[in-house]
This record gives C-alpha cells, sequence and structure tokens, in this order.
C-alpha cells in the first residue's frame, strides 16, 4: 500500500508518539516575525532556556511595518519596541534576521520560498496561520501559536494530532481570466469555511500541476480558510527548477542529489487518502466574496444569496453578512461600488502577481473615487519589479506603488480602511475589522480582479474591462 506525501514527510519527521496520544514532530524550518516570537522569547527567557537550533530559525519583519515611510524609530511606539525586540532577540541567540532594507526582508511567506530557505519534505513551522502557503513545495507547514513559538525555539518540536489527508483534483483547463485565486476561492467555497478541519489538503490534477510555483503558493495559502491545517502540492520539475540556483539551495552534484531526494517524497501512485474530491475546472469562474467569510462567495456573473433560501443559522449568517456589508438580497455582486484598492499579501504579493496586473494596467487609470494601492511581498519582489518598470506601470495608472510588507491585509500598521469603506482586496480574509476598519468592508479576488475593480471603481469582471477572450486558457 502507497503512502502520500503528508505520510512520508510526517514520518521523517515524528520523533515519538507521547502519553497524551498527542505526536512530537521535529521541525525542520522554523520561520518568526515581530508579531508573536517577542513573547515566545520571553517564555524562554522566564525558563532561562536557550534556543536549541538557531541555525533552523530564520526572522523577518512584516505585519506592523508601514509600508511609505519606515524611517525609524518608527511612529508606532509599539511597532517600534517588537522591531527592537525581535532584533535583539535573534542577535542574543545567533538567529539569523533580514531587518529592512538588508535586501531580503519581506513577508515571512513570500521571502522563505524566495530565498530558498523552503524546500520539499521539510516540516515548516511559523507563528502565522498562512504558513500552508509552503506546502505548494511538498512540506508539511503549520500555522502555530505563541506558546508552539516557545516550544519550537526551546526543542524544535511541537506536539499535535496526526491529520486526515484529503486530495483535491482540480481537473480541466482553465477558461481565461481564471486565476489560482479564483481556484481556491472556488473550493473554499464548495467545501466550506469548515470542511478542512482535522485535514490536510493535497492538492492535484491537471490544473495544479499545470500552475507554476508562485500558482500553487496561492493555493496553498488559502488552505486555512477552508479549514485544513495545510495544504500541499507534490514536488515535480516546475518545483526543482524553481528551486534551482536559489540563495539556500545546494548547488551542482549536491543540488541533483537534493532533487532525488525531494522526488521521494511525493505520493505514491499507490497512495491512500481519507477523502478525495474532484473540481471540473470549466465550473471556475472569476470569483469574489459578497459576505464576511472566505466561504461567502460567488462568481463575478452571480447575485448575493437571499436568506429567503436558506434554514436556520445559514439563513442568520447570510442575513448578518449582507446587513454588515450593506447589500441586498439578489443583488448581482457585479457593480458594487469599492473605494479603495488593495493589491499584496502572503497570498498575491509576489512578482508574477504584478507582471500580471501591469500586463493588463497599461494605457488604463484608477477610477478618480478609488484609493489604490500596490505593495510587494519583498524587498527582492521590489527590486525585480523596478527592474522591469512594473511600478511606473502601476504609478502611471494611478496606484501608489509602497515598500514590502504586510500593509491592507490584517492593518497592524498604518494601511488601514476608514469608515465604512469597501475594498477590493487581493488578500486572504474579509472578516469584520480585519482591514482596520470595525466597519469597513472587504472584498476579496484576484489580482487582475482588483485591477479591473479599480479602473471600472466598482466590482467587475476582469474579461470584460479588459476585453480578454472567453476561451480555455493554458491553465
Amino acid at each position: 500500500m502507497g503512502r502520500n506525501l503528508f505520510q512520508k514527510v510526517w514520518d521523517a519527521h515524528m520523533v515519538r508518539q507521547m502519553e497524551s496520544g498527542q505526536y512530537q514532530l521535529f521541525i525542520a524550518l522554523h520561520l518568526i516575525h515581530e508579531v508573536t516570537s517577542p513573547q515566545a522569547f520571553g517564555m524562554l527567557r522566564d525558563k532561562h532556556l536557550k534556543v536549541a537550533y538557531p541555525g533552523r530559525t530564520f526572522a523577518t519583519v512584516d505585519h506592523i511595518i508601514p509600508t511609505d515611510d519606515q524611517t525609524r524609530p518608527l511612529e508606532d511606539n509599539m511597532a517600534e519596541q517588537m522591531i527592537q525586540v525581535l532584533s535583539a532577540e535573534t542577535k542574543e541567540h545567533g538567529i539569523e534576521y533580514f531587518a529592512p532594507e538588508s535586501g531580503s526582508q519581506g513577508i515571512v511567506h513570500v521571502i522563505g520560498p524566495e530565498l530558498g530557505l523552503t524546500q520539499p519534505g521539510m516540516t515548516i513551522c511559523c507563528g502565522d496561520s498562512h504558513t500552508s502557503t509552503h506546502g505548494a513545495f511538498g512540506c508539511i507547514s503549520l500555522g502555530i501559536g505563541t506558546s508552539q513559538v516557545r516550544d519550537v525555539l526551546a526543542s524544535q518540536t511541537i506536539a499535535m494530532d496526526k491529520l486526515k489527508v484529503r486530495r483535491i483534483l482540480v481537473e480541466g483547463s482553465l477558461q481565461t481570466g481564471v486565476t489560482a485565486k479564483d481556484v481556491i476561492l472556488h473550493i473554499i467555497r464548495t467545501l466550506g469555511v469548515n470542511g478542512g478541519v482535522g485535514f490536510a489538503y493535497e492538492y492535484a490534477g491537471q490544473v495544479i500541476e499545470k500552475m507554476s510555483m508562485e500558482e500553487r503558493m496561492t493555493v496553498c495559502n488559502m488552505s486555512i480558510e477552508g479549514g485544513a491545517r495545510c495544504g500541499y502540492v507534490n514536488p515535480d520539475e516546475t518545483t526543482f527548477e524553481y528551486l534551482r540556483d536559489r540563495e539556500r539551495v545546494p548547488t551542482g552534484s549536491d543540488f541533483e542529489r537534493a532533487v532525488e531526494k525531494w522526488k521521494s517524497f511525493a505520493s505514491d501512485s499507490d497512495a491512500v487518502y481519507d477523502d478525495e474530491v474532484v473540481i471540473n475546472a470549466s465550473d471556475i469562474m472569476p470569483t469574489v466574496t459578497w459576505g464576511v467569510t472566505p466561504g461567502q462567495a460567488i462568481s463575478i456573473e452571480e447575485s448575493v444569496p437571499n436568506p429567503e433560501s436558506a434554514r436556520g443559522l445559514e439563513k442568520d449568517l447570510i442575513s448578518d453578512a449582507l446587513d454588515y456589508m450593506k447589500l441586498d438580497a439578489n443583488q448581482p455582486i457585479k457593480g458594487t461600488r469599492i473605494d479603495v484598492a488593495f493589491i499584496g499579501s502572503c497570498t498575491n504579493g509576489r512578482l508574477s502577481d504584478f507582471q500580471d496586473v501591469a500586463e493588463l494596467l497599461k494605457g488604463r487609470k484608477v477610477a478618480d473615487h478609488v484609493r489604490a494601492i500596490a505593495v510587494p511581498g519583498s524587498e527582492k519582489v521590489d527590486t525585480k519589479a523596478r527592474e522591469l518598470d512594473l511600478h511606473k506601470v502601476f504609478e502611471e495608472a494611478g496606484f501608489e506603488w509602497r515598500k514590502p510588507g504586510c500593509s491592507m491585509c490584517l492593518a497592524m500598521n498604518p494601511d488601514k480602511l476608514v469608515g465604512d469603506e469597501v475594498c477590493a482586496s487581493s488578500s486572504n480574509r474579509n472578516f469584520i475589522g480585519r482591514q482596520g476598519s470595525p466597519t469597513g468592508r472587504t472584498i476579496l479576488m484576484s489580482p487582475i480582479m482588483v485591477a479591473a475593480a479599480a479602473v471600472k471603481g466598482g466590482v467587475a469582471d476582469v474579461r470584460e474591462v479588459f476585453g480578454l477572450q472567453r476561451e480555455e486558457s493554458k491553465g
């Protein structure tokens, strides 16, 4: 009986089963940032402990750093203190720290892959929900809480229950204008925000196989929004070519040996799964959210639901979401006015995201009433985008081109919605208050759909705004 990738990576890193019934799992790579690690370092200090394997932990700042003026000390005193603590603690414990203006700073889930720290077959942890992003490389990648950050710093292990594995096959070909973001929003809409509880998701099928690594990262990034603890894609030639010549990846004959090892982690052809779901790619359209969870999503051609068509709790959830979003039942989502357009985040802040948008934005202008910002996911993304003059395309269209950071994804920085502004966002969560205002409203969509909304001034079909032919794409 064959094994799937989750089982193989789990077996390679499992230390023991504990008396509690949970398992102790060794962590190959630990990524930390300024929000969840200062408290964990404080816990270590209280217990007079050192970091067990400092060479396996890497630090950056992303959540609280401003994306306009990063002059130190930061205007926000709490943010400044967090960065100071991270800098001091990493220095004391011998942890490599990618500080601002180092050339390698950025959103933690962007810099891990681009530096080659993320590699197939690893167990990866970070005190951030969207650590699932790294699963695109064939990893068990887990978001953890502050107490578990402490555990990893102290022991390089965590305690957890073993997950079931659901294989999600996306078969066929995607239509033009349909992106990886639409794929994962469709999956979450189909299976529900709690559908993945207790599961790891293995993404497979023709559509996933054709995706670039950056597209796969987008899909895996939002596994957590579907309730799964992690999501992954089996490593293949696309993975290996992405990693070739990366800064922290072996070179020459060592790279070839590493590839052979990486290949061994891929799921066996006769692997067994706890569940399997097949998604037809032709059913996926440009998709946007209408409510206050990523699962409350519809295609651009649909209308928002009517609570009267639902029962029980679902009826209340729909009604409450419509009230908050100030939408009417059965109202077409297309045409909903927006105030802000945001392109960035660990979901969609990579170079290819900005390249795709720039290709469509040339010669276009953002609607007069829309405030539009583009925030690269890392200093390396920013540098490369500038080399390609992508920033000029955005600026000429009316976007502000900012410095790297999490920005308006979660607004733990100055980038916030004001009042009940509506934001077309390429980020991953549309929870109430997520973007910095308790009454702000978020509509999730792909970067090219954000661009279409910015130009139109309201939620729009990217295919109509930019004249894309509705034919099957290459995936």
